[in-house]
């Protein structure tokens, strides 16, 4: 793989600018100290069966693993920080594995967007406190991306991401039709087929045990692969990495490539900060476009881009959807699987479609540009990757829309939504809890139909807490039966990016503090015009004015730990949902040691 010959090529290069010595190591506080603190540090060490010689003479890796045992899209991450190991030793440093909170997207509730800034305060400071050079970090569920990212621009040492790669397909033969199956998308769409009643509880149960084979991520074009994707577009990931099936034979090849560059990388000081600009955050912009990338990038790319100092919104990322049309064929916005992009040559090839539309000349973990990473792709499947005369959807991935419901922003997956909702006013059904949503939803006797504007509010940062991925609103179960399966539907959640259909997501700011979501009664005319960007309530200020001073936030029945904090400091959606206290390029001062 192509990440072998750059290993190679950069680790050659003594006379690199920026070179380091083993005196400029930071674990040589801890372990070249001639004190008593020295000693206890190397003693302890030794106390494990390590070696004096290597504490004193080897740059020191940390390896962030997010293993855990309720985790299935990391159940093989133990074995992969093994292959990490073995790079690292092969390229003369000291491997030292180090957990971090796993975040199993499907098993952590409420939600892992409320500890997503939990995991990154983890890195940051399980990097900061203790004798690291540099960090690979495993991951790849969706917040683990973003969250072990952040911590380690926040911290800034030399950091490279291995990402855990996704599951391998399913199939399903149905009246001799043979059509693929994956994780999230299908979910969703079987589950409203049984709703209706056009499969049954044996079927069900049948898909249960087989849609997902493998560990690994979901395989469809949701959270995990987009923002797998979106890092190696930023330069903090091996070239095609991102894509690699989990049990794929090149996987672990990968992940020892990634411990062998990392040690490279922490002698030529190869920081985030050297690769992380403006130009390579809007690279990663034009990447999500172009693969039709989960609506929840709009919160993440936006969250690091603010840790690296970046000055990254809305507006740059709807400005880059109008350019970059969807061209990766995967589901929800096409029709194939994480499998097929990898045979089809991956990322890079990708990138290589949209060359004039990105920086080539940043900086990436390999020590080479961007446009020497690609220089070689081919695509191997024009079906999967399609040419920009071919798009999947010149719709966009994903519209910002603003107007006096959403002042601050909202966004909407185009290509991922029936275009008879492109330019659509319906009346509202609003529910303020998803318990209520459901239970309503269930009622045959429900007044609502295809028109009407589906509206869930305070599931937003503070009000859920933790911004679920509640957007996804159910189709009532009434319409399900009439053959209905897309309705115009509003929230200040998120969706999860292997879901689909015409919703709204990240309106701003969110009910729960008092935006004009918290307004709406139902009945009220809601206007939404893609091609415009604007999404509009027909009730006059004067009306939103009395509303308002009617209006009581509502409770906060948690009041302790983690979560308090969350409420009391996280920002909102159109800030990328970090703490308002972990923003910006300064870093905290290293340790004491004496």
């Amino acid at each position: 793989m192509l990440a072998v010959t750059l290993v190679k090529i950069m680790s050659n290069n003594p006379e690199h600018p920026h070179r380091k010595t083993l005196a400029d190591l930071r674990s040589r506080r801890w372990f070249a100290d001639t004190g008593m603190r020295g000693f206890a540090h190397r003693q302890r060490m030794q106390q494990m069966g390590l070696r004096r010689d290597d504490l004193m003479s080897r740059p020191v890796i940390a390896i962030i693993n997010t293993w855990s045992d309720l985790s299935p899209c990391h159940a093989h991450l133990r074995e992969r920080a093994e292959s990490v190991k073995r790079g690292v030793l092969l390229a003369g440093g000291l491997p030292l594995e180090l957990p971090a909170m796993s975040l199993g997207e499907v098993m952590v509730k409420p939600t892992t967007m409320l500890y997503r800034n939990f995991l990154a305060m983890e890195v940051e400071e399980l990097l900061r406190s203790h004798p690291i050079d540099g960090a690979v970090l495993l991951g790849g569920c969706d917040k683990t991306t973003p969250g072990t990212v952040m911590g380690a621009i926040s911290m800034g040492v030399p950091a490279i991401f291995c990402p855990a790669g996704p599951m391998l397909n399913d199939r399903q033969v149905q009246g001799g039709i043979t059509r693929q199956i994956g994780a999230g998308t299908h979910t969703r769409m079987f589950w409203d087929e049984l709703q209706a009643g056009r499969i049954g509880a044996d079927d069900w149960v049948a898909l249960e045990a087989k849609m997902t084979r493998s560990p690994g991520t979901c395989n469809t074009m949701g959270t995990a692969s987009t923002m797998t994707a979106l890092v190696e577009a930023l330069g903090l990931a091996l070239p095609g990495s991102s894509s690699i099936p989990a049990m794929d034979a090149a996987h672990p090849r990968m992940a020892t490539d990634c411990g062998e560059r990392i040690v490279a990388m922490v002698w030529d000081d190869l920081t985030p900060q050297r690769l992380l600009t403006r130009a390579a955050f809007l690279n990663a912009a034009a990447v999500q476009m172009a693969l039709g990338g989960s609506t929840n990038a709009a919160v993440h790319l936006i969250a690091m881009a603010r840790r690296a100092g970046v000055d990254l919104v809305l507006d740059d990322l709807d400005a880059m959807a109008r350019r970059v049309p969807v061209l990766a064929n995967l589901f929800p916005s096409g029709d194939r699987l994480m499998e097929d992009f990898f045979y089809a040559g991956g990322l890079p090839a990708l990138m290589s479609r949209i060359s004039a539309m990105l920086s080539l000349d940043e900086l990436t973990v390999t020590g080479q540009t961007l446009g020497q990473n690609i220089a070689a792709a081919v695509v191997h499947d024009a079906e999967v990757i399609r040419p920009l005369d071919r798009p999947v959807s010149a719709s966009g991935a994903l519209a910002v829309l603003r107007g006096n419901l959403a002042p601050d922003g909202a966004v909407m997956k185009a290509s991922a939504a029936a275009p008879r909702f492109f330019r659509h006013q319906g009346r509202a059904l609003v529910f303020d809890s998803p318990a209520e949503m459901n239970a309503a939803c269930a009622d045959p006797a429900l007044d609502v139909d295809e028109d009407t504007v589906l509206v869930l509010r305070n599931a937003g940062p503070v009000g859920a807490p933790g911004m679920p991925e509640w957007g996804n609103l159910p189709i009532p179960k009434k319409l399900l039966a009439l053959g209905v399966r897309d309705m115009l539907r509003l929230s200040d959640a998120r969706m999860s990016g292997t879901h689909y259909g015409s919703c709204v997501l990240h309106i701003c700011p969110e009910a729960a503090v008092g935006g004009p979501l918290a307004l709406v009664q139902n009945g009220d005319l809601i206007s939404l015009d893609l091609g415009a960007r604007t999404l509009t309530l027909a009730v006059d200020d004067t009306e939103l004015a009395r509303r308002r001073t009617a209006w009581q936030p509502p409770p906060r029945p948690v009041t302790r730990g983690y979560t308090r904090l969350y409420q009391e400091h996280v920002t909102q959606a159109h800030e990328g949902c970090d703490f308002d206290f972990l923003q910006g390029s300064a870093t905290s001062p290293e340790p004491v040691i004496f």
